[in-house]
């Protein structure tokens, strides 16, 4: 991709198109997660690459990391006000799979917790 910093859409592809990016911000959306919910929704993900993924997007602003002081200790992450603007973007993409991909609809799967829900497939 050639990079163009003052291109909007050039920035925030560098942001959003990381593989596994989409999706983290995807099960976010539905509220707080543990990082051991987020790996177990998104089947086939490495901790180390989640790690990554979630480390990056804190340090755009888009998701923030809560530490609980307790034993043992507790994190939690969460879209930041500026990840929650991305949502309507991923909403867009579902609609364009279910109109023009014939994929399934998911919203049942979208109401239930990170944890709760059937394994994710990767956006290659």
């Amino acid at each position: 991709m050639v990079s163009n910093a003052s291109c909007p859409v050039c920035r925030t592809a560098e942001i959003v198109c990381g593989k596994w990016t989409l999706l983290v911000i995807r099960d976010l959306a539905a509220g707080r997660s543990r990082f051991c919910e987020l790996e177990r929704s998104l089947a086939g993900i490495s901790p180390r690459t989640l790690s990554l993924r979630l480390r990056a997007l804190e340090e755009e602003g888009i998701v923030e990391r809560q530490t609980f002081p307790e034993v043992p200790p507790r994190v939690e992450y969460a879209l930041t006000d500026k990840g929650r603007a991305l949502v309507p973007l991923i909403e867009d993409m579902r609609a364009y799979g279910r109109d023009w991909l014939g994929c399934a609809d998911d919203d049942a799967a979208e109401a239930e917790s990170p944890a709760e829900r059937e394994p994710a497939v990767a956006i290659a």
